[in-house]
């Protein structure tokens, strides 16, 4: 049920707590994130409760705070069933997006906001990351180098413009790569095989993308999740944080997909051509 397992030491004034971050397998493709001290625990985009309660209930964790990213069902679903339940807490704060209407929130949050939650002795800033949906928001832990982003920024790719624009999902992923390059992205879907396989088909020359591919093949075929990813390596190998490459630009020109240079110009084309991508590689 666990797929993997993250530690870093935190230090919280005196104190020092060791926390674990929990990849939670749900649904066909995601990743509910469970973050623990061994006491306390909070959870990121529970779309589903029934694997958070189990692994609550194995560990005898106390579920003290719910993070939530953005609307989608498979991201807030298990909400209700996580409050409801006997196994938590009478009152556990939910905190999610202030531009979207999400039942069971508690504590809206926008851009420049806070989270702290002194029970697992965590800090969280807030990030808008418009794009996937308007409201999207991401939570930047700085003391650990975490980074939970959702559906914005995928490990080697982005996702869907289902109620932004690609100005705002460009800005997004501007303000994300922003961060320290060993900021580990926390991303809520196992897509990145075949992002991958829509970088190198961008991108074919990219030595680090080449490298990754086959680093990211050999954990999925032993069952290993490929994130968290980090910024540095998105930087490297994620064509939608490298639209200015001139790799890139010269590809979708050869593809018949561009006929401007504009940064904008060029990240809508290679987000609509990933829109309808179907690799003929069978064997990637």
């Amino acid at each position: 049920m666990v797929a993997t397992t993250l530690q870093k030491n935190a230090s919280i004034g005196a104190a020092v707590k060791e926390l674990s971050v929990l990849a939670v397998p749900a649904f066909e493709d995601n990743y509910l994130w469970l973050i623990h001290d061994g006491s306390h625990a909070v959870v990121v985009d529970p779309g589903d409760a029934a694997p958070i309660l189990a692994i609550l209930e194995a560990k005898r964790l106390t579920l003290s705070a719910i993070l939530l990213t953005h609307h989608h069902a498979d991201h807030v679903g298990g909400v209700a069933e996580l409050l409801q339940t006997r196994k938590v807490p009478l009152y556990v704060p939910v905190y999610g997006p202030r531009g979207e209407a999400i039942a069971g929130v508690s504590n809206a949050l926008g851009e420049g906001d806070c989270v702290s939650l002194p029970e697992c002795g965590l800090t969280f800033s807030v990030l808008d990351v418009p794009g996937h949906t308007r409201g999207h928001i991401a939570y930047v832990a700085p003391i650990q180098g975490w980074l939970f982003c959702g559906d914005t920024l995928f490990a080697g790719g982005c996702g869907r413009l289902f109620e932004g624009t690609p100005a705002q999902m460009m800005n997004s992923l501007a303000t994300l790569s922003a961060l320290p390059d060993e900021t580990a992205v926390f991303c809520a879907h196992e897509y990145t095989l075949a992002n991958l396989r829509f970088a190198f088909e961008v991108e074919p020359g990219n030595t680090a993308l080449c490298a990754r591919i086959v680093a990211d093949k050999a954990k999925r075929a032993q069952g290993i999740p490929t994130v968290p990813s980090r910024i540095g390596l998105e930087k490297a190998t994620n064509p939608f944080l490298r639209c200015h490459e001139p790799a890139i630009v010269d590809r979708l020109r050869a593809a018949g997909r561009l006929t401007s240079i504009d940064p904008l110009a060029v990240f809508a084309a290679l987000r609509e051509w990933k829109n309808n991508y179907r690799s003929l590689n069978a064997d990637f």
